[in-house]
């Protein structure tokens, strides 16, 4: 695959990841009934939910400045994916395998977009080590 490639599906899974968990944040922290409804029926709190909500919306906002915040970056990832897991363990527990589809589908998504992420920004392993690759 070449580096135009991977970037370019880098930032169409940025761009698709971008608008599910910034639309997801923003009914989070509105107070959509269908969202709020959901996520209080798997058991969470109000204050859960608004913060969760911020914590998306700031995820995002790191996701889209381009070429900067690179380890911010991983942990914004990091989070998404804690996200997804516990919304496909709590749907499943309470609602059962059927309504698990929209966390398997962002799991998918993220992914391809990580492993994107990690082809397009190769040196980000040894950027902050001890002892860098002096190549990059």
């Amino acid at each position: 695959m070449t580096q135009k490639t991977a970037t370019i599906i880098y930032w169409t899974g940025t761009a698709l990841t971008s608008m599910w968990f910034g639309a997801s944040g923003f009914f989070e922290i509105t107070g959509n009934p269908i969202v709020w409804g959901i996520t209080q029926q798997l058991g969470y709190p109000p204050h859960f939910i608004y913060t969760l909500g911020i914590a998306k919306l700031s995820g995002v906002a790191v996701l889209l400045i381009p070429g900067k915040l690179l380890r911010l970056k991983e942990w914004v990832f990091a989070g998404i994916f804690f996200d997804i897991i516990f919304a496909f363990a709590s749907k499943l527990s309470v609602l059962g395998l059927p309504a698990t589809l929209d966390a398997i589908i962002a799991f998918i998504m993220v992914t391809v977009t990580y492993t994107m992420f990690r082809k397009v920004y190769p040196g980000l392993n040894t950027q902050f080590s001890r002892y860098p690759n002096p190549e990059l």
